[in-house]
């Protein structure tokens, strides 16, 4: 590319990304200054962004992400609640539940507090920017900017929940209400848990024992209005290297599944949880419930998108995991070899979001 002077630019992308990382502003920080091209690190390969127009006219599948009313779920109705997440465990990996027990007053109080935290002055949301994983918290764009090929368009505030958590490290205009909506989702995850345990044919405290319910971290997700949407992402397409993942979103919409061929709105259900099953799951599993690649579209509305994510894992680094023995026999043999957490989360840190392909090295 030339400049005016008839000189050829070589674009340095690693000294752009690093530039902007170091200003600890994110894509809000970039918005408000008044941006109206959004820089090239950001672009995405055009087949990347196939059917990103999808958001305005959804393809006649977008309804096929089950809604699972939960309400009964320990009477008798139990067993027809566990056939249902069974299904869409096995065939899409995505579904919604409703009755689940959170008040929306909860819902509506916490979605209002990560607005509320990513619309502080830059100046004070700097305080918290980092990209430690190892902290309690950490604020950042795109967890993965230094290794992605490509930026997405959002800003996040992570939170581990372990047992070492300082809660005062949790920035004071959200930290009432996410560790309100921790103890919240922890019931519901452990309830589902439970229920997914059952759907495969083993003890309903099977996941427990495996730690799946002791790693949590909660991901609080600001989407800006972006100027050129058709051009980037709010998420690049990616499946979770978790257990299981719940998830809410607001009204606004863009979040989709990889559905064969075609990409499927998860459109947004007033107070429901989006719940996903994640790699480690598929694995535990032995494929009998499936991981599945979604992403977020990079939002066109002057209104931010906010969505708040807890990620369920195991906790015990250092023990064995892979596909459940129950679940191995002559006529379905382990389709991945066993491996400890911290050599499994090494190979998803190290990996850029949205290659699958680390599983690579567990297959047999």
């Amino acid at each position: 590319m030339e400049n005016g002077r008839g000189e050829v630019e070589v674009y340095d992308r690693a000294k752009e990304v690093k530039q902007f990382d170091d200003s600890k502003i994110g894509v809000k920080g970039l918005l408000d200054s008044g941006i109206t091209t959004i820089p090239r690190f950001f672009i995405h390969p055009p087949e990347s962004l196939s059917c990103t127009a999808a958001i305005a006219a959804p393809p006649p599948t977008s309804n096929i992400i089950p809604i699972i009313d939960l309400s009964g779920f320990d009477s008798d109705r139990r067993s027809i609640i566990l056939d249902q997440i069974r299904d869409a465990s096995s065939k899409l990996g995505f579904f919604q539940v409703t009755n689940h027990g959170i008040p929306a007053e909860i819902i509506d109080r916490t979605m209002a507090s990560i607005k509320a935290f990513n619309e502080q002055p830059p100046e004070i949301k700097a305080l918290h920017y980092n990209r430690d994983m190892e902290r309690s918290v950490s604020y950042s764009s795109n967890f993965d900017l230094l290794i992605s090929k490509a930026a997405s368009w959002r800003d996040t505030i992570l939170v581990n929940w372990g047992p070492n958590i300082n809660i005062n490290e949790i920035p004071e205009i959200c930290r009432s209400e996410l560790v309100e909506w921790h103890q919240q989702v922890q019931r519901l995850g452990e309830t589902l848990m439970e229920m997914l345990s059952e759907g495969l044919g083993v003890e309903k405290e099977r996941l427990k024992a495996l730690s799946c319910t002791e790693g949590k971290t909660v991901a609080g997700h600001y989407y800006p209005f972006c100027p050129q949407p058709d051009l980037t992402l709010g998420t690049a397409s990616h499946t979770d290297g978790v257990v299981l993942t719940l998830l809410m979103q607001d009204q606004i919409g863009g979040l989709q599944i990889k559905h064969g061929e075609h990409w499927v709105d998860v459109h947004p259900v007033s107070n429901a949880i989006v719940v996903n099953i994640g790699d480690l799951l598929q694995i535990l599993s032995n494929e009998t419930y499936q991981s599945v690649v979604h992403r977020v579209l990079a939002n066109h509305l002057r209104q931010p998108r906010i969505s708040i994510a807890i990620f369920f894992n195991a906790s015990k680094r250092e023990d064995f995991y892979g596909p459940l023995p129950e679940l191995i026999s002559p006529d379905k043999p382990a389709i991945y070899r066993t491996f400890t957490l911290s050599e499994y989360t090494l190979k998803f840190y190290t990996t850029e979001l949205g290659e699958k392909s680390y599983l690579s090295n567990f297959r047999l």
